[in-house]
Formats: structure tokens, C-alpha cells, sequence
């Protein structure tokens, strides 16, 4: 079992109040149907759902949020790379779950792949997006929903910049009045936003046709408020970030190296003074490493290198003498020349980053690419 991932033999009842189990929601669906184009070129070769976070799968993050809360039954509905997402993740067992794949032949929408995950699911549903970083509170949450009679809620984070995202109107007791996509700023009149996690009445998916492609955001969810459907929002400050675009997925790193993210997750390996270390690391005398940072298994940092802080290793990366990483999330086999400089970057797995060469600070590299 990877490190850091809770028992299998744990139970909801034995979890706290956080931890609690969503008894009347037993199922959940993962909506990472996308070819997660604002990842590009990371994600040209990989999906999205399986780009590393701190040297482990993304969604062993949200698995794991799911089997903090006793949610077991997972449906992952995919659509991109989905062999490499089940090699990968396979059925689920060593993370704790039940683990199933509904693949989508078209793009059926964020609605369409609920409904097409439906007839896999059970009693009320948790539903979330594929790309979002969290650690809410979904027994909250759920006391929320059966607090208010309802039949659909959406945790909505506050931001200080909502234009990027979808917009969600409340009165004062929570019920939702409105929605508005990506507003222009004289449209704004909320910082409450979507967050992309819902709990669903499960009678409520067959209000969406089978097989066609329906949005949750513009179709689904108006539908519901025009049906007068009992619609809450329920609003937290938990840990939230989309980690959809290249820059926040870098800043995702920063915030689970600094303890801002609640999971049970730990990077694999042994922890000294802020810094882990995979097995089979070599480590020259004069070498240097600052936490917090994470050194995959069999990593090779040649004399007179500086690694740190806030740095993220791959599996069997080298990285030659002289050469100063500082804030870089590098995958699996990199190759680092000596005297080269990498700040604030992210490099994919096999690339070359030749002697002297300098990655600064919001640059990329695709997998196998070469920096000369």
C-alpha cells in the first residue's frame, strides 16, 4: 500500500467528527473526463487524473478525501489516456476504495458523465470534478444538506478573483438563486464560487437524458432551481485550489509542502529536518538540500548541488554538479547537466536539461523535452 494512505481496514465508525461517515451517501463519481488542455504539454502524454503531486497521483489525493469521510464506492467517468489511468490506479483496493471506470466514446458534458456513471451508484451521491485540491469537510456538509431538506448542495469557496470561475447566488438562509459562468467584473456581485463537489439526490440524475452531453453548470443545475428543486449552497473556508492550470498545479505542491492541505497523504520515504527522502538516494558530501522538499527513490545529486526549498524530485532524477534547483517540480528520470538552474519550474519525466542551462521561473517542459 503507498505510504500515507489510510487502512483498509479502517471503518466510519471509527472516524472523528471530521472524518465522519456519509452515511447516506454511499457512492461517489470523479468527473475527469478532460484532456486537461490547460496542462499542456503535461498532460500530451499523461492524464490529468494521474499527474504527480508531490511524486503521487493526483487523485490519490481525492480518493483519499473520499475514504476519510467512509465513501468507498468510487466511478471514475474518463475519457482521455484511460488505460494509463488504470494501470495506474487499477481497482482501487491498495487505496482503500472500489474503484470503476464508465468511459465516455463522446463527450457527454459534466452532467452527461453523471448520468452515464449513474446506474453504478447508490443512495445519494457525491459528485466531484477532476481537478480540484481539497480538504473539506463533507460530514459538514452533509449535516448541511439533511439540516436544510435538501435534495441538491454545492460547496462554494469564496476567491478574491471570481472571473475565472463560475459564480453562485445565495439568499440569506443558503438556497441558491443563480448562477453566472466566468462574469466580467462588473457582472460580479458574489465571491462565492463553485467548487465543484455536490451531493445529489440520485433521483434527481434521471431528469438528464441518457447519452447526450449536458452541462451541471449551465443546464442541470438551472433546471433544478427552475423545478424549485430544495438548493442549498453550503460555504466553507477549507483548503481549496483547481489545479487545472500550470500554475496553480505548481503552487499546489508549495501548499501540501507547507502543511496548508489536510490529508492523510505523506510523500513516500523517510522525513529528516523537513526533507524526504525516497530510497536508494545518492547524495554527494558537499551536496545540499533545503526543505521542505521531496527526493523520489533513487535520486542523484552530484557534488556541490543545491536542492531547495520548496523543490520536488522525481524517481530516478540526477542532477549534476554545481547546478541549483530552487521551488522545480521535476518528474520521473530527468536528467540535470551541471551548472544548470532551475527556479519556479516544472519539468516532465525523461527531459534533459543540458550544462548551463537556465529554467526560470513559470517555464515548462514537456515530458522528454531538451533545454540546451
Amino acid at each position: 500500500m503507498p505510504k500515507g494512505l489510510p487502512d483498509p481496514r479502517w471503518h466510519p465508525r471509527h472516524a472523528d467528527q471530521r472524518g465522519r461517515a456519509l452515511d447516506t451517501a454511499r457512492s461517489a463519481v470523479i468527473l475527469a473526463g478532460g484532456q486537461g488542455t490547460r496542462l499542456r504539454p503535461l498532460t500530451l502524454g499523461r492524464p490529468k487524473p494521474i499527474v504527480p503531486l508531490l511524486n503521487l497521483p493526483f487523485l490519490h489525493y481525492q480518493l483519499a478525501l473520499l475514504r476519510r469521510h467512509g465513501i468507498q464506492d468510487v466511478v471514475l467517468a474518463c475519457s482521455y489516456l484511460v488505460e494509463a489511468v488504470q494501470k495506474t490506479l487499477g481497482d482501487g483496493r491498495d487505496l482503500g476504495v472500489k474503484l470503476r471506470y464508465v468511459v465516455e466514446a463522446e463527450p457527454l458534458g459534466t452532467a452527461g458523465g453523471v448520468r452515464n456513471a449513474a446506474d453504478l451508484t447508490d443512495g445519494n451521491l457525491v459528485v466531484l470534478n477532476g481537478d480540484v485540491l481539497t480538504d473539506v469537510d463533507l460530514g459538514a456538509m452533509l449535516s448541511s444538506h439533511e439540516a436544510r431538506g435538501a435534495r441538491a448542495s454545492i460547496y462554494l469557496t469564496p476567491v478574491e478573483d471570481p472571473t475565472p470561475y463560475g459564480l453562485v447566488e445565495t439568499d440569506a438562509s443558503g438556497r441558491i438563486l443563480g448562477f453566472l459562468e466566468k462574469p466580467a467584473r462588473e457582472q460580479i456581485t458574489t465571491n462565492t464560487i463553485n467548487a465543484g463537489i455536490y451531493l445529489l439526490d440520485r433521483n434527481l440524475l434521471e431528469l438528464i437524458p441518457r447519452g447526450q452531453a449536458v452541462s451541471l453548470e449551465r443546464e442541470f443545475f438551472p433546471g433544478l432551481l427552475a423545478r424549485q428543486v430544495p438548493f442549498f449552497g453550503f460555504v466553507a473556508r477549507a483548503y481549496w485550489r483547481d489545479i487545472g492550470n500550470l500554475e496553480q498545479y505548481r503552487q499546489a505542491h508549495v501548499d501540501l509542502l507547507r502543511g496548508t492541505v489536510n490529508t492523510p497523504l505523506t510523500p513516500t520515504g523517510t522525513r529528516r529536518d523537513d526533507v524526504w527522502f525516497g530510497e536508494g538516494v545518492t547524495l554527494a558530501a558537499s551536496a545540499r538540500v533545503a526543505g521542505p522538499s521531496v527526493l523520489g527513490s533513487s535520486v542523484t545529486l552530484e557534488a556541490e548541488t543545491s536542492v531547495g526549498p520548496f523543490t520536488v524530485i522525481g524517481n530516478g532524477v540526477s542532477v549534476g554538479r554545481g547546478s541549483r534547483l530552487e521551488g522545480a517540480i521535476l518528474w520521473d528520470e530527468v536528467r540535470v547537466g551541471q551548472d544548470a538552474v532551475l527556479r519556479e519550474c516544472v519539468v516532465g519525466s525523461g527531459a534533459q536539461i543540458r550544462a548551463g542551462a537556465h529554467v526560470g521561473p513559470g517555464a515548462v517542459v514537456a515530458e522528454n523535452g531538451v533545454v540546451p
